[in-house]
């Protein structure tokens, strides 16, 4: 490369206004300076100033004017470490430090953290709620937020937690739920990857954000929302007072696409034998890490056992004791077990939470993982990035459906990494969708309107929205009365986000009262004796309870809430064993579980408050509620996984005497005091503890340290 000549070309971009282009040209040209160990000199610093780019300054070698602004925009993003801004960045900042309400638009790589980070520091406000996506992203933005201000601030990521006078919340939206009745005011209210509120990205789970952002909303000073790739946004009552700002064209990385689909020719068989080959060869080229995006379970499978047969077995140490910590913890022919000895880790949606947390931990190591095959969860769920993106497949997770442009450039948008991956490698295997704007339309769903109150939320809803919920009130108040409705809704209690499915419910309990006869059987200890009120509640919600006829699905759900009693004293492997007759498999398991802990308690929890209100007959089901809410574990230890401590480490340490964590008192703030008390080290030396139960406890001891 021709430094000069590189330099002449991006000054030539800049004086005719071509900034765009301008940092493209840098970026690769500090890339080859990366590579090359080559010193900048101050003209590449004065370009690097020009083009706003102001964390990549060098001040050894840069002009005094150069160092100026690379100190002026220098902020404290909390616990005593400075950063320096990039232009963008700092703009944003001062929007928010001066009070405005903005909803942003930027890619992947522009740092948006940053920014939150700055402006707990800068503006040290009481109450901060950040609403994420996912758990695995909670976890992450915990750990972030954990080291710089735990010291200032409680730091609240798990329902029915005291408060203390200064807290930052981290969530998903249906836990947010738990806190609009104990927060009398929230000074910034700030919801990550917002573009989640319309129904044409998650359609299961948008009503929920939706009525978080309302509730919460009612109750913020502020309001932040972040997202990626969205060029303008529909006219709707959550972003009608937020000031839309469009970042999308500062990018601090280059993208650099490799269009391999060109090359696959011939019949279908054809096309998937050579996609297979171009992979390998891909992996064999680049060996460094790689995000590969399949799209579906299926595809998952097919790139797993197509890297099972054809990679070699890593002789990395750190990658052979997470094969035998596999084995031993959760199966031995499961495709992870095997992927793993290859340096590959399978990322998706349903994996528990802890063995999420330790791959993309991995990931990051220069002697951990090199590869990662994923479906749509590596860019819901966590801010990991690689050298290399492979497009497998250009579908949408878990649909047939063609990528749009907004879901493909989120996807690529995990290619390169600032001060790691200048570059970053994008290799499709598969077309790319034509390219689009993004205009983002978040319609209100009536589904939620008979959980709000039309004199509260007036300012948010038109007249139409109001008569709706005036006339399902009315409806509900002939079931339960209106003093008894207008409690529950003051209280947020339901947990359903499906107002029609709460009110039906009611009218049935209310003219079959008889039906519900037997409900308290639930609090047995006898599993056997819960069938046929399983079967009754889970039938209210047809679908929703795994694979299979309406009939075998329900019965291998049923069968399975039993087993999963013993999940505490039970090893997985011994669990499995038990759940073989009913061809459940450890990927079923992991999917049930998540169905246990998510939709069969708010099921249950929504009947119990219902039958308490209207059959009225002493029974009182909440502890079977909680005990399936953590999946019949202690709750702590069900936490404790959110945090990268998973269930069988918890379990050892219980046993061999260390923290007893079926004590009811214990919940997750006190449970961090104990670790810290005891202390790393004492735990790392116990003989029951194994080498890469070493490393997860280093792991998880480091996210609930501020050092």
């Amino acid at each position: 490369m021709d430094i000069f000549e590189s330099c002449h070309r991006i000054n030539d971009f800049i004086k005719v206004n071509q900034e765009i282009d301008a940092r493209n040209e840098l970026i690769r040209l500090l890339d080859y300076h990366e590579k090359n160990d080559i010193e900048y000199s101050s003209l590449l610093n004065h370009l690097i100033r020009e083009t706003g780019l102001y964390p990549y300054l060098k001040s050894d070698t840069a002009s005094w004017e150069d160092r100026f602004v690379y100190e002026v925009f220098k902020v404290d993003i909390g616990g005593g470490k400075y950063c320096t801004l990039h232009r963008e960045q700092s703009s944003l900042l001062k929007e928010l430090v001066e009070g405005e309400n903005v909803a942003v638009s930027a890619p992947t790589s522009f740092g948006k953290s940053f920014v939150i980070d700055a402006f707990i520091s800068i503006k040290k406000p009481d109450n901060v709620v950040i609403i994420v996506p996912t758990i695995a992203l909670t976890d992450e933005t915990r750990r972030r937020l954990y080291k710089k201000f735990s010291g200032e601030y409680k730091i609240i990521t798990t329902t029915e937690i005291e408060l203390a006078n200064k807290n930052i919340f981290i969530f998903p939206q249906e836990r947010a739920m738990n806190y609009v009745n104990k927060l009398e005011c929230i000074d910034i209210l700030i919801i990550d990857e917002f573009y989640k509120a319309s129904s044409d990205y998650d359609k299961s789970r948008s009503p929920s954000l939706l009525k978080a952002i309302i509730k919460l909303g009612l109750k913020s000073k502020q309001k932040y929302f972040l997202a990626p790739n969205i060029t303008s946004i529909g006219e709707n009552i959550f972003t009608k007072d937020m000031k839309f700002i469009d970042k999308l064209g500062f990018n601090t990385v280059y993208l650099d696409r490799y269009d391999r689909y060109k090359e696959i020719t011939g019949d279908k068989v054809e096309k998937e034998l050579q996609k297979g080959e171009i992979l390998l060869e891909i992996l064999e080229k680049t060996n460094t890490k790689s995000l590969i995006y399949a799209a579906s379970y299926s595809q998952i499978d097919k790139v797993s056992n197509l890297l099972n047969e054809r990679l070699e077995i890593s002789e990395k140490p750190l990658l052979k004791d997470f094969e035998k910590w596999l084995t031993e913890n959760y199966d031995v022919n499961w495709k992870l077990t095997n992927l793993v000895k290859r340096g590959v880790g399978i990322h998706n949606g349903q994996l528990h939470r802890s063995i999420s947390q330790i791959q993309v931990k991995l990931f990051e190591e220069k002697e951990g993982l090199n590869n990662i095959i994923s479906t749509s969860s590596i860019i819901e769920g966590v801010n990991t990035s690689a050298e290399n993106v492979i497009v497998w497949r250009n579908r949408k997770s878990g649909s047939n459906s063609l990528l749009d442009s907004f879901t493909y450039k989120n996807i690529i948008g995990r290619g390169g990494r600032m001060f790691k991956y200048f570059i970053g490698k994008i290799y499709l295997l598969e077309s790319p969708p034509p390219e689009d704007t993004t205009q983002l339309d978040i319609p209100f769903p009536d589904i939620i309107l008979g959980d709000l109150d039309e004199k509260l939320y007036s300012s948010s809803l038109d007249n139409d929205q109001i008569s709706k919920i005036i006339s399902f009130k009315n409806e509900m108040y002939e079931i339960l009365g209106k003093e008894t409705y207008d409690r529950l809704l003051k209280e947020n209690i339901f947990q359903s986000n499906n107002s029609e499915f709460i009110k039906e419910t009611a009218r049935q309990m209310k003219n079959n009262p008889s039906d519900w006869n037997g409900l308290s059987y639930l609090n047995s200890d006898d599993p056997e004796s819960w069938d046929r009120l399983l079967w009754k509640i889970i039938s209210l919600q047809p679908g929703e309870w795994g694979d299979g006829a309406y009939g075998a699905q329900h019965k291998k759900f049923v069968e399975f809430v039993k087993v999963l009693v013993g999940n505490w004293n039970k090893t997985i492997p011994e669990l499995l064993d038990e759940l073989e007759e009913f061809d459940i498999d450890i990927e079923q398991f992991f999917k049930l579980e998540r169905i246990v802990a998510f939709n069969l308690s708010s099921l249950v929890s929504d009947i119990n408050i219902l039958q308490k209100e209207i059959i009225d007959n002493g029974t009182d089901v909440s502890q079977f509620v909680s005990k399936i809410s953590h999946v019949f574990l202690p709750s702590v230890v069900y936490q404790l996984e959110e945090y990268g401590l998973p269930r069988m480490i918890a379990r050892k340490i219980h046993n061999n005497g260390i923290i007893n964590f079926e004590d009811a008192q214990l919940n997750i703030h006190s449970t961090i005091q104990i670790f810290h008390q005891i202390g790393k080290e004492t735990i790392l030396s116990k003989n029951f503890i194994d080498s890469f139960d070493k490393y997860i406890l280093e792991y998880f001891y480091d996210g609930i340290s501020n050092s």
